[in-house]
């Protein structure tokens, strides 16, 4: 696509998410200063920096858990501000906690089934994405394995049928052929038009996933750029992000 192409494409695209000026955090503690950010219909944004920059709070920030002090956050032009977060959900916003928080008493059928929503994602369609979810259905939530339970934790959100999934750490602590897995649905629900917005502490990884990124320090939005101009400048990774910024597995690169 040429740049010309590229432009006309992006101004047909309908803007779902924006945030405007944002001041939140935790009571009276702030943990987010002057956050600007928008998303777009199919963008998938990357959100990067080291721990403790206030990335885990953008997300429940956006997912209303936190206490906005200033500024404007909105869906599809309308105020955000007074929605509860199950409002959200139903709105079209995906969450998948850096915690997955499956119901550990109730099955993997029944963690799916209480989040269902009217659209094209159901339970046929969740198995055919995850099979060993298919395989573990009357098994409960506290008796899956770390990988399982991520993997219950991002169908259950896509049960939402959102236009947004907003994705904390769904990586972390994972085999190397888990995150290969999960990584390969990351690509295909984007390839599928959904909008992905990914907290993920393995900088390149992320980058290989997404298409734009914002990089975080001191709650602020220091950094923007092209996914894959940001991935090829080692140099400003390693100053901006530090540690996290190693290059992951040749399988995961593609």
């Amino acid at each position: 696509m040429n740049v010309y192409g590229k432009f006309i494409w992006e101004q047909v695209m309908t803007e779902l998410l924006r945030l405007q000026g944002i001041e939140a955090g935790y009571g009276n503690a702030i943990v987010l200063e002057d956050i600007d950010l928008s998303l777009r219909e199919g963008e998938t944004l990357a959100v990067l920096g080291r721990n403790g920059v206030g990335k885990t709070t953008l997300m429940a920030t956006i997912m209303g858990h936190t206490r906005i002090r200033r500024g404007e956050i909105s869906w599809l032009d309308k105020s955000l501000r007074k929605a509860a977060p199950h409002l959200r959900a139903r709105m079209g916003i995906g969450w998948v906690p850096q915690e997955r928080e499956v119901f550990p008493s109730l099955s993997v059928e029944e963690n799916l089934a209480v989040a269902a929503l009217p659209g094209p994602w159901n339970l046929k369609r969740i198995y055919e994405l995850f099979p060993c979810l298919e395989q573990r259905r009357n098994n409960k939530g506290n008796h899956l394995s770390g990988g399982e339970q991520q993997m219950l934790a991002m169908g259950r959100a896509l049960m939402l049928n959102p236009r947004v999934l907003l994705l904390d750490e769904p990586l972390e602590g994972l085999a190397p052929v888990i995150i290969e897995s999960l990584a390969a649905t990351i690509r295909r629900m984007e390839q599928e038009g959904m909008a992905i917005v990914l907290v993920e502490q393995h900088a390149q990884l992320a980058l290989r996933l997404t298409r734009k990124a914002i990089v975080l320090e001191r709650g602020r939005i220091v950094h923007r750029a092209v996914s894959p101009t940001l991935a090829a400048d080692g140099a400003t990774l390693a100053r901006l992000v530090g540690v996290h910024c190693a290059p992951q597995d040749s399988r995961l690169a593609s």
